[in-house]
């Protein structure tokens, strides 16, 4: 899979919504199924790249939040906890990210991409995480139109030969 993220992706997850036009549409309506529907398109990115996709929302103002991090097919969903912000918990998993593997962050932050960029991440815009995305499942979806299916055949292949004759017959009529 060619992707230009091999080892893991960190997604600044309201910002990206901001900044990717279906889901920013689907959140002026709900903010909670943009969420939903944000995590679902990374599960899937995941699944088709095989990277580690983390996605950080903003919990800073919930209060009483202590944060939480959770798994959601297969991604890691983070809300930062009450008076932290999303692109705090971006730094920091950055910085404690291994320096011989490749972190990208999605954001289109511009001072969010220089920080992540002077901790040698890799930066990604909203827009071209869903370029990519959009390209994995149009991909995902050729590929999956041309693959043969094992052990599928047509159905005269699968009927009795004295059934196919038959069948022959009445197609030509006689």
């Amino acid at each position: 899979m060619n992707s230009f993220l091999e080892d893991c992706l960190i997604v600044d997850g309201y910002n990206v919504l901001s900044g990717w036009s279906e889901l920013a549409m689907l959140k002026s309506q709900s903010l909670e199924h943009a969420r939903d529907k944000l995590v679902e398109y990374m599960a899937n990115y995941k699944a088709y790249t095989g990277i580690h996709v983390i996605v950080v929302f903003d919990g800073r103002y919930v209060r009483g939040s202590s944060g939480s991090r959770n798994s959601v097919g297969g991604v890691d969903v983070v809300f930062s906890k009450e008076g932290e912000t999303a692109d705090m918990v971006i730094e920091r998993l950055v910085s404690l990210w291994p320096p011989n593997q490749l972190v990208a962050v999605a954001t289109s932050d511009w001072v969010e991409q220089r920080l992540v960029l002077g901790k040698g991440a890799i930066r990604v815009s909203a827009r071209e995480l869903c370029q990519k995305v959009n390209e994995s499942m149009h991909q995902l979806r050729k590929e999956h139109l041309n693959k043969e299916v094992p052990g599928r055949r047509a159905l005269d292949e699968r009927l009795p030969e004295t059934l196919q004759r038959i069948l022959e017959t009445w197609r030509r009529g006689k």
